[in-house]
């Protein structure tokens, strides 16, 4: 029997600075299409597990060790990479430190939760909608059909 298709696992990480005012996020520019700022992030290698992988991307991204906090929630909408349909789990982090871009990130930039880019990649906006309701009322990310 032939192994099913399935949508790739991917990952992506909230990085809040613990040691800044406000608790900025960071976010990637990415150097490779599709453009624009996005959560560090990225596939999840065969062995490795969701955990693992976020804080692999994490370090391979913005050269930060991070300390995840909470799984805010998996989105598998099949349009949400222009690439292919994958599915991504995506946890919150802490970090300290002066971030610097990595791999496939051109550069790394702090953000206030209250001032993003306009242009994010994927579905960024999205998820940065559902974590803005979480960190300030403590909601969960909705289930969506």
């Amino acid at each position: 029997m032939p192994a099913p298709e399935t949508p790739k696992l991917t990952v992506d990480i909230i990085i809040e600075l613990i040691d800044r005012p406000g608790r900025p996020i960071l976010l990637i520019e990415r150097k490779n299409p599709p453009y624009g700022w996005a959560l560090p992030g990225g596939f999840v290698d065969v062995g490795e597990s969701l955990e693992q992988a976020a804080v692999r991307e994490a370090a391979e991204e913005v050269s930060l060790p991070v300390k995840l906090i909470t799984l805010l929630g998996c989105y598998s909408e099949p349009t949400r990479d222009p690439r292919g349909h994958t599915v991504c789990a995506v946890y919150t982090a802490e970090a300290s430190g002066e971030p610097q871009a990595a791999d496939d990130a051109a550069n790394v930039q702090v953000f206030l939760p209250e001032d993003l880019p306009s242009l994010l990649a994927f579905d960024h906006a999205l998820i940065l909608a559902d974590y803005l309701n979480y960190r300030q009322n403590g909601e969960r990310t909705p289930l969506r059909s």
